[in-house]
């Protein structure tokens, strides 16, 4: 049986496939949608609640022809139902016919209910090399 390191990081890879597959429906599956869920895209205001969050993803999925995802996990810890992960995301855009670039520092926050791992919190900012 996986232990909850194992089943936070599986959350976390869903997470990222949903991202990459621009599938509204299965990045809705992930993420709690309760009133303190918390998301801000690099550069950009902070987003509270499912429903703008929700907003933010669609807006992001039509206005991307491709992305692609590589994910450098630093850490993973997990404290009864609360975990995060910190990791740095390297991002290859194509959106409105340019490629773009990017490498950003995120966390993830997790809660478990229900016995399963919902994403409560996405923050990601960018990296100045």
């Amino acid at each position: 049986m996986a232990g909850d390191r194992e089943l936070v990081l599986a959350a976390n890879k869903a997470f990222y496939r949903s991202f990459e597959k621009k599938d509204l429906e299965a990045m809705e599956a992930v993420w709690s949608k309760g009133m303190g869920c918390l998301c801000i895209h690099p550069g950009r205001d902070a987003l509270k609640g499912w429903t703008d969050i929700r907003d933010a993803w669609e807006r992001i999925f039509q206005n991307t022809s491709y992305i692609e995802i590589d994910i450098d996990i630093l850490t993973v810890e997990t404290s009864g139902d609360l975990a995060y992960v910190v990791l740095i995301e390297n991002v290859l855009q194509i959106s409105g016919g340019r490629r773009l670039e990017a490498r950003s520092m995120a966390t993830n926050g997790f809660e478990r209910m229900a016995g399963q791992w919902y994403v409560t919190h996405h923050h990601g900012s960018p990296v100045i090399d």
